[in-house]
């Protein structure tokens, strides 16, 4: 017999957990009794509890195995919500486990109570309260498989206080039966030869890659499905990298930001795979413009997804990896070579390029690309994470996570923390903007007394220039609430100063030939986080861009509005 408190501990070491983000509190506090010198698994306390599920959440994302969290009631649980949303938009695989108060007390406003399911079921793909301590095994069991089968997402379970104590089974289940679940789905044959034969019979096809490739390691049936087609490919934010930056089918990516060549290969395509995306607003511009002329194929691991945004002509539900399989053998050999020229030659008239002089992101992202061959670049939220979707060169040995479905500033810090807990054998880049940095730097403290060497790039332009970036070019340059110096002249924080508070090294970049002694001194950092400050002009702009509300077809190029 043990303690709910200890059969969850006991079930993350069944697992196979390697690192649980964890805060503590008064509802909590039995669980970290048990945890109390336990040595199976790395418990990392960072110092808030979004920054601690951002962290789980970049653990997931760069690694594929579930991140796990584990805080107190009320305000510990609710500080949540943000990440379970952000992951919950972006498929990674999290299991939360919330403190809650005893389950006489649910419902009676007691202190720090909050119903916890209520307020997270619309964001997860399972919420439950464990209200019986022999069910308890199976729920956690039950946890795991549904946050890393199918489409990956979120489980919270709701631990109340009494549950915790209660002593019960030590049994801890190796498989568990989930009535009505049912990840894995067959496509029919039929349905998979119809898409094959659109495709054989397209003259300017294009596959559309979102981040249901990466979710699925859907890399080598991706490459060979493409360069036995011929077929161009162009990616969302999130599936840039699935095929490799360099390869000769990958034209760029698409959407509001997109390459001027990816986004006429869409519009102008007469057949469009779209593999693992949404096809959200942020890719489709307009979307009641979007391909009207276009045969679509949509191809998702949730069925929820297709035709939700865009009417496909053809749906596959499944696995990436699986569906492309079966595909492969059923695609000609390409035969698209004027197409694939046109774009080719599209791409290389119009480069993304900043063509200001001086330090520009476009610079340093190319000293990364150039510098770090085996790496994990995080991004925060805004202009910083846009730039280095369009200039990073994305691989097998270069990894990019990003928040896209919710778009969340202070997501890129703490998420590098966790990566870099995951992979400590690759350097782990974060790049994120001077308002977004400020939003979970209190996680400094937790790289420098958890040694976790992670190099932080904040591009400081001393606005939040995406937003401003829109006010100048749609809103007759009413600068509304987006200067971080409100006209002073000196910065708050001085970040060179800040991190030295909690100990850590850094740089200040003013010039491009500063770059490389910058990233070399933030490589010679082993044991702790190395801070590097860009000095940027806030009226560097992410080009090209699609108006607000405007098709794909009508981009502004060169910033002029």
């Amino acid at each position: 017999m043990i303690s709910g408190a200890e059969l969850v501990v006991k079930a993350l070491i069944e697992e196979a957990v390697e690192v649980c983000f964890a805060y503590p509190g008064g509802q909590a506090i039995d669980l970290f009794d048990a945890l109390y010198q336990r040595e199976e698994f790395r418990v990392v306390l960072p110092r808030h509890e979004q920054g601690l599920i951002h962290a789980a959440d970049g653990y997931a994302r760069s690694t594929g195995k579930v991140g796990v969290c584990l805080v107190t009631s009320g305000p510990g649980a609710t500080n949540l919500i943000t990440g379970i949303a952000t992951a919950g938009f972006d498929a990674a695989p999290l299991v939360c486990f919330t403190g809650q108060v005893a389950t006489h007390l649910i419902g009676k406003d007691a202190f720090q109570e909050v119903d916890m399911v209520g307020i997270s079921r619309s964001i997860t793909k399972y919420a439950v309260t464990v209200k019986d301590r022999q069910e308890l095994g199976a729920i956690i069991k039950k946890a795991f498989v549904i946050a890393q089968t199918g489409k990956p997402g979120v489980v919270v379970v709701d631990l109340p206080k009494n549950i915790q104590q209660e002593l019960g089974s030590a049994d801890y289940p190796k498989e568990v039966s989930i009535r009505g679940y049912q990840p894995q789905i067959d496509e029919e044959s039929s349905v998979v030869k119809k898409a094959a034969t659109y495709l054989n019979a397209a003259e300017r096809p294009v596959l559309l890659v979102g981040g249901g490739v990466h979710r699925g390691d859907a890399y080598s049936e991706l490459m060979a499905f493409a360069e036995k087609s011929r077929i161009p490919v162009v990616t969302t934010i999130m599936g840039k990298g699935a095929l490799p930056s360099g390869h000769e089918l990958y034209i760029g990516n698409v959407g509001i930001h997109g390459s001027l060549a990816a986004n006429h290969a869409v519009a102008n395509s007469d057949v469009l795979f779209a593999i693992g995306t949404r096809l959200n607003d942020r890719v489709t511009g307009k979307s009641d413009t979007f391909c009207l002329e276009t045969k679509i194929i949509h191809l998702d691991i949730d069925p929820a997804v297709i035709g939700k945004n865009v009417d496909a002509d053809v749906a596959l539900v499944g696995e990436a990896k699986r569906i492309l399989s079966q595909m492969i053998p059923l695609i000609s050999d390409g035969n698209h070579q004027d197409w694939l020229q046109q774009l080719q030659s599209l791409k290389q008239e119009n480069p993304l390029q900043m063509l200001e002089p001086g330090l520009t992101p476009e610079t340093i992202i190319n000293k990364i690309n150039n510098i770090f061959t085996h790496a994990i670049v995080v991004t925060d939220v805004g202009q910083n994470q846009l730039w280095t979707t369009q200039f990073l060169q994305v691989d097998k040995q270069v990894q990019l996570l990003t928040s896209g479905g919710l778009g969340t500033m202070g997501f890129g810090f703490p998420a590098a923390l966790g990566a870099k807990l995951g992979n400590p054998e690759k350097d782990v880049i974060v790049i994120t903007g001077d308002g977004g940095f400020q939003m979970n730097l209190q996680e400094l403290a937790t790289a420098m007394l958890e040694k976790i060497p992670v190099i932080i790039c904040i591009f400081n332009n001393g606005c939040l220039g995406n937003v401003r970036q829109w006010q100048e070019m749609f809103y007759d340059k009413r600068y509304s609430y987006t200067d971080l110096m409100q006209s002073s002249e000196v910065y708050v924080p001085n970040f060179l100063a800040l991190a030295a508070s909690y100990g850590i090294k850094g740089t200040r970049v003013t010039a491009e030939e500063q770059i490389e002694p910058a990233f070399a001194a933030a490589k010679e950092s082993k044991n702790q986080p190395f801070l590097i400050e860009f000095m940027l002009e806030r009226e560097q702009k992410v080009m090209p861009i699609v108006p607000p509300g405007q098709s794909l077809k009508e981009m502004i190029i060169d910033g002029e509005n």
